[in-house]
């Protein structure tokens, strides 16, 4: 009884909230499910909005153990597998700089750091930048896709760091 109770209570705090605390929940988070190159959902990611960046947080699965790979964010939020995800475009890019962190004119907004893949295939990663931020502004990244590359990015070589295949993608919605 106290179990229905206090869900009772939930309920009625949430509605009490109405749709503007949804609302602000909603604007403040974002979901990206991907999918490999055959079209299989292979992992997610949750991203957070902080004041002056983005928290992600990516689960990745079926990657090649033991590895470093390059996560990016790219300009279109299109996932063909069919196409080997070239649909999500270049990399997210509202500056017009080079690629990479070590590049002189560098980097893109859309450049994260590698991420290693563990022993059993799943790259897990929590990553802050402050390149972007999680709404429909110049710098906003809602609408728009992850990519995790078959390689490591070098962060100089333009436009993508020699990070290979496009191995899985995700919509940032």
């Amino acid at each position: 009884m106290t179990k229905i109770v206090a869900l009772a209570i939930a309920a009625g705090t949430l509605a009490a909230l109405g749709s503007p605390a949804l609302a602000q929940q909603t604007k403040n988070t974002a979901e990206a499910n991907f999918v490999d190159r055959s079209g299989t959902e292979n992992g997610r990611a949750h991203l957070t909005a902080a004041n002056d960046g983005v928290l992600f947080e990516v689960e990745v699965s079926g990657l090649t153990p033991r590895k470093w790979v390059a996560l990016h964010i790219h300009e279109t939020g299109t996932c063909d597998p069919g196409g080997g995800h070239e649909s999500a475009g270049g990399h997210f890019n509202p500056d017009g700089k080079k690629h990479g962190f070590v590049a002189a004119d560098g980097p893109h907004a859309g450049d994260l750091p590698n991420q290693y893949v563990a022993e059993d295939g799943v790259l897990r990663a929590q990553i802050y930048s402050t390149m972007v931020r999680l709404d429909d502004a110049e710098r906003g990244i809602r609408g728009r896709a992850l990519i995790v590359h078959a390689g490591s990015d070098d962060y100089r070589t333009d436009p993508a760091g020699g990070a290979g295949d496009r191995l899985a993608c995700a919509v940032i919605k």
